[in-house]
């Protein structure tokens, strides 16, 4: 069972934009972010796939990683992750075979199986053959193939990335990737940063038919959660309304800029749609360090993760920072 002084700390960026910023901002913050992370001891930071969404600068995934491991020195950069249908396995494995040959042992290449954004984007991502999550597992079986020592015979290599043995994580927030991740001897991270409701199943599912591999050999369960952490209970509640506005602003199918605090949410959301933010962030850490240590020994308690990676919608730069010092303190 997993412990606050044993669990690995990681944090997920998107590279949020502000309703008055721009995506150079954005990304000078992903940046500042991971120094500040880096700084606090945490094991690795991972950026997330996402397409034709104006609040989130982390759509060229693979170019910020590279930006973000040149301006650090020990983290772990990663994709948290890569949409492999949006993708030809080639591409993304020379890619990461790139960033590994730039950044030695500090890579890591996070797969999902959906597209991570509408048919329409999906189908200009890749207007040759539209990837489907039914192409999932042999997707990843050729990028395995194609990050691994070459063969004899073999006709087509990556370069660079064969022999680079880039490590594979696959993500979920179903019980598809729990399976394949068992199945291949994977480490799997589990969504419950946004879809919470198959969490204790997918771990289960995973743990119960984990199969020993040459990368892995026993099960290692990341969790998403959202970090909504300030000095008192009172100031998370407010700098989370941040948060709030951004997932009923997705509900709606409405911009995804990130806007300020409001004192209250009431007004603003319908009753139908205050539940399905709630769902949202059923794994949210909201409050003071005394709420977030209680929530957070539940959350261990109850599902014996091994590294939590945590996503902070905060608006200031400084307030996000903040949450993170927060959460670092706690393991001290």
């Amino acid at each position: 069972m997993s412990s606050l002084e044993q669990v690995r700390f990681s944090a997920l960026e998107l590279a949020p934009v502000r309703d008055d910023g721009n995506a150079r901002q954005a990304l000078h913050n992903a940046l500042a972010l991971a120094r500040h992370v880096e700084a606090l001891g945490f094991e690795r930071l991972w950026v997330a796939e996402h397409h034709n969404m104006d609040g989130i600068a982390s759509s060229a995934t693979a170019v910020l990683i590279g930006y973000l491991a040149a301006g650090t020195e020990r983290i772990r950069l990663g994709s948290g992750g890569i949409m492999l249908p949006n993708h030809a396995p080639l591409v993304i494995a020379e890619q990461f075979g790139t960033l590994e040959a730039l950044y030695p042992g500090r890579i890591d290449l996070g797969l999902g199986r959906a597209p991570g954004t509408d048919q329409f984007t999906a189908r200009a991502l890749r207007r040759d053959r539209l990837g489907s999550a039914d192409d999932f597992p042999a997707d990843v079986e050729e990028l395995q193939a194609l990050l691994g020592p070459r063969q004899a015979q073999q006709q087509v290599i990556a370069m660079p990335g064969v022999g680079s043995q880039v490590p594979i994580w696959l993500l979920g927030s179903s019980l598809f990737s729990a399976q394949l991740a068992a199945a291949k001897g994977l480490p799997y991270a589990f969504a419950s940063h946004f879809a919470p409701r198959f969490m204790h199943d997918a771990i289960r599912l995973y743990r119960e038919n984990f199969q020993p591999s040459a990368v892995l050999d026993k099960p290692y369960v990341m969790l998403g959660v959202p970090l909504l952490a300030a000095d008192s209970d009172e100031r998370a509640e407010y700098l989370a309304t941040s948060a709030y506005q951004r997932i009923l602003a997705l509900v709606r199918g409405q911009s995804l800029l990130l806007r300020p605090p409001v004192k209250s949410m009431q007004g603003l959301w319908l009753p139908h749609e205050q539940d399905a933010v709630g769902g949202f962030l059923g794994m949210a850490l909201i409050g003071g360090p005394e709420k977030i240590r209680a929530r957070l020994e539940i959350l261990l308690e109850q599902t014996g993760a091994d590294e939590l990676i945590f996503t902070c919608d905060f608006y200031e730069t400084t307030d996000r920072h903040r949450a993170f010092e927060i959460i670092a303190g706690l393991r001290r």
